[in-house]
């Protein structure tokens, strides 16, 4: 194992360097605006310089740090390796060159845990400096306290390589590098719902390989809806009955691949059944959970059989998902069901409860029941707009129906999730990037200890009229318009024109996306997942 050490001992010399002789900008062989950095989100500091490297295709990797020789370092280095060298060198001018400028990327992690919560340190410098007589080290070089940190270093990196179809060599420009990030805020996430269609496992891993292009690093798999129920539950087998067909299921072992294989990207998986309503497939299998055969939800409140298999689930899926959030959903709950049904009306009497209030008490039973399996509860925002003062502390609000709502709950002391409606729902259409980009998860906020306790926010794509045939196109590229909103820092993508600073580098982004296979659709089209209308270059859609 190579020796560990630390950018402290040159990062002065190194960034004076940089400040004496460096202009701003991004002089690549193609036409794009110079005076922009081409990086997407944008870290938060940097200097660069007017250096053109050669990577050697046979890049090579070297490991520091009691967390340098994790898998899921050396597996990355894999990935983007491939990422990098998509082009044959075979007839490289720089074919039988026995030195290229960058030869080795070096990986430096402090730390061995492998814990992937809420808040895990994704910070990085990196590092691209040519070995000559001017500068102390000839490789990239990246330093982070964390593997996660390693794996945004290792993006950033792959962004700045770019193939020259001149040398056919893979080259950085404005070399030498250094770049010191990281993300905004800790829950950067994406909504992914398998309920209204049936997603393969092979879409849902592509969906989540190409959120890590985006340093997105929580998927909210909202698997389970009214219209099916796909996933397996061991101590209720007859619930995933309620899946639209035999082949359209989640097993176990889907599962854990799925949350496996989110992980070595630095990828949370936040699972959600959504409760009591939207719950009508649960019965396909277990009649009983419905009030009756013709009203079928919201879930029978008056059975314990109901909260025995809310328990049942968390407790299978607590085996699944690590993550410490879990969301309960709780919106939209219509309780006339209940006040049609003769048994669940006696109840309600018994107990001296209206609907409203029973449907407090079912949100509290599951949220006391997540809460008893180690998970801090999430919500949709109908739960504190309905009794806010009830609901448990630990609780995460979850925004959607419009603005205003996390400034209401943080003020209470619970913490936040921005996903309004109006600009980060991908399933609108004509919600253009520029709504996705504007939107701002701490606006209405001005107290430090409040701004805290908003975790982030996610862009959601409920899928009533997606499936494998467009989710990519109507996910990319406005979900990187809010991913560059979560990461980067406010003062950089607030108060400037958009359309000069940020819209020719999405539009650079989204021509990235495409060459890494994502189905990401043109920027600017008046609707989303519309396809080009004309011939053109993908840098001017």
């Amino acid at each position: 194992m190579a020796v560990p050490y630390h950018f402290s001992s040159f990062v002065f010399v190194f960034t004076l360097i940089c400040a004496l002789g460096v202009s701003l900008g991004f002089n690549s062989t193609s036409d794009l605006d110079d005076s922009l950095v081409y990086l997407w989100p944008l870290p938060s500091e940097f200097t660069f310089g007017e250096d053109v490297l050669a990577v050697d295709p046979d890049l090579s990797l070297a490991v520091g740090g009691d967390g340098g020789n994790s898998d899921i370092v050396r597996e990355a280095f894999l990935r983007y390796r491939g990422i990098i060298f998509k082009h044959s060198t075979r007839f490289s001018k720089f074919r039988g060159r026995s030195m290229y400028d960058i030869s080795k990327i070096r990986i430096i992690v402090h730390s061995d845990s492998e814990m992937l919560q809420l808040g895990v340190d994704e910070s990085y410098s990196l590092l691209v400096a040519k070995n000559d007589d001017h500068s102390i080290i000839g490789e990239a070089t990246i330093e982070a306290n964390t593997v996660y940190g390693a794996l945004r270093g290792l993006e950033t990196f792959s962004q700045l390589c770019a193939f020259d179809y001149g040398t056919k060599t893979v080259q950085v420009y404005n070399a030498p590098w250094y770049i010191q990030d990281k993300p905004r805020f800790v829950y950067r996430g994406l909504m992914l719902d398998t309920s209204r269609h049936y997603l393969p496992i092979d879409v849902i891993k592509h969906v989540i390989e190409s959120m890590s292009y985006a340093k997105l690093n929580v998927l909210h798999w909202h698997i389970i809806d009214e219209q099916s129920f796909p996933l397996e539950v061991p101590t209720y087998p007859k619930l995933w009955k309620g899946a639209y067909t035999k082949w359209e299921r989640y097993t176990v072992e889907d599962a854990y691949d799925i949350v496996n294989f989110a992980k070595m990207r630095g990828i949370n998986v936040m699972a959600e059944i959504d409760i009591p309503g939207h719950a009508e497939s649960w019965g396909t299998g277990y009649p009983d959970l419905w009030p009756s055969p013709s009203c079928r939800e919201p879930l029978d409140v008056s059975k314990e059989f109901t909260f025995d298999m809310v328990s049942g689930i968390l407790t299978d899926m607590r085996k699944i998902f690590p993550f410490e959030l879990f969301h309960l959903g709780g919106d939209e709950v219509n309780t006339d069901c209940w006040n049609s049904t003769p048994h669940v009306q006696q109840w309600l009497q018994d107990h001296n409860m209206t609907p409203k209030e029973a449907y407090q008490y079912f949100v509290l039973r599951a949220q006391e029941i997540a809460i008893s399996k180690n998970w801090a509860p999430v919500n949709w925002e109908e739960t504190f707009n309905t009794f806010a003062t009830n609901l448990n502390p630990r609780t995460v609000i979850h925004n959607w129906l419009g603005p205003g709502v996390c400034p209401k709950a943080v003020a209470k002391g619970f913490r936040c999730i921005y996903s309004n409606q109006g600009v980060w729902y991908l399933d609108h259409l004509d919600v253009p990037w520029d709504g996705f980009y504007n939107a701002e998860p701490l606006e209405g906020i001005n107290s430090a200890s409040e701004q805290e306790l908003v975790l982030g926010g996610e862009v959601c794509m409920w899928s009533e009229v997606a499936d494998t045939s467009n989710v990519l196109q109507t996910i990319w590229p406005r979900a990187a318009a809010a991913a560059e909103r979560l990461w980067s820092k406010r003062e950089a993508t607030s108060g400037k024109n958009i359309t000069l600073t940020a819209l020719p580098r999405l539009h650079y982004y989204r021509c990235l996306l495409t060459r890494r296979g994502v189905e990401a659709d043109p920027v600017t089209n008046k609707y989303a997942r519309q396809p080009p209308n004309g011939p053109g270059s993908c840098y001017e859609q």
